[in-house]
């Protein structure tokens, strides 16, 4: 009973953290030229994140790889882990 409810509070917290992100990819990205030094895009790839593990470890990946995202980082291709 306790394993069903974390799991539902996690799948909602994605949910939820989700919706900016779609909205910035639907709305704002359009407008913007594309700068993004990785594939995939850091927006692509925090969706995937936090679809893939979860609330916590996917924000702490999708923030970590926007931090790397400067002309001083890394580029090229970058698949969630």
């Amino acid at each position: 009973m306790i394993k069903r409810c974390v799991k539902w509070v996690s799948e909602l917290l994605v949910q939820l953290l989700l919706l900016p992100i779609y909205f910035y990819k639907r709305a704002i990205s359009p407008m913007l030229p594309p700068y993004c030094r990785f594939t995939p895009s850091c927006s692509t790839y925090a969706v995937e994140a936090l679809k893939k593990h979860g609330p916590i470890k996917g924000l702490l990946l999708a923030i970590w790889r926007i931090l790397r995202c400067n002309p001083w980082g890394g580029s090229g291709y970058d698949p969630v882990p």
